[in-house]
C-alpha cells in the first residue's frame, strides 16, 4: 500500500524546472525525493564521485576478507574473540561515519519556515 497518497501539483517556470532537475541529479535523488527532503528540513549532499564508491567497495572487500580470516582462525582456536569483536565494531562505526559524512542528508543550517 502506498504511504504517500496526497498529490500536490506545483507550477514552475522553465528556469525553476531546470534548476530542480539539475539539483536532483546532483544529489542522486528524483525530484519528488528532493522536495520531500527540503520539506522536512534536510538539504541533501552532492552525490560523491566514483572514487568514493571505489574506496567503499575496497574497504567492504577488505572487511569481508578479515571476517573470513577471523572465522577460520576462531575455528582453529587462536583468535582473541573480544579483541576481534572490538575491532569489528570499530570497522562498522568507521563505515557508518563515512556514510554519514558523504551520503546522508543533513539538516539545513537555518530554516525560516
Amino acid at each position: 500500500m502506498r504511504t504517500r497518497n496526497i498529490k500536490k501539483q506545483v507550477w514552475l517556470n522553465r528556469e525553476e524546472a531546470t534548476l530542480l532537475k539539475k539539483k536532483a541529479k546532483k544529489v542522486g535523488l528524483n525530484e519528488s525525493e528532493l522536495i520531500r527532503n527540503f520539506i522536512i528540513g534536510f538539504e541533501p549532499r552532492e552525490k560523491p564521485d566514483d572514487r568514493f564508491y571505489e574506496v567503499m567497495n575496497e574497504m567492504r572487500a577488505i572487511g569481508n576478507n578479515l571476517n573470513q580470516i577471523a572465522r577460520k582462525a576462531n575455528s582453529l582456536n587462536f583468535v582473541d574473540y573480544p579483541l576481534y569483536k572490538k575491532e569489528a565494531d570499530k570497522w562498522n562505526q568507521f563505515m557508518l561515519k563515512i556514510k554519514k559524512e558523504f551520503l546522508l542528508p543533513q539538516p539545513k543550517e537555518s530554516d525560516n519556515g
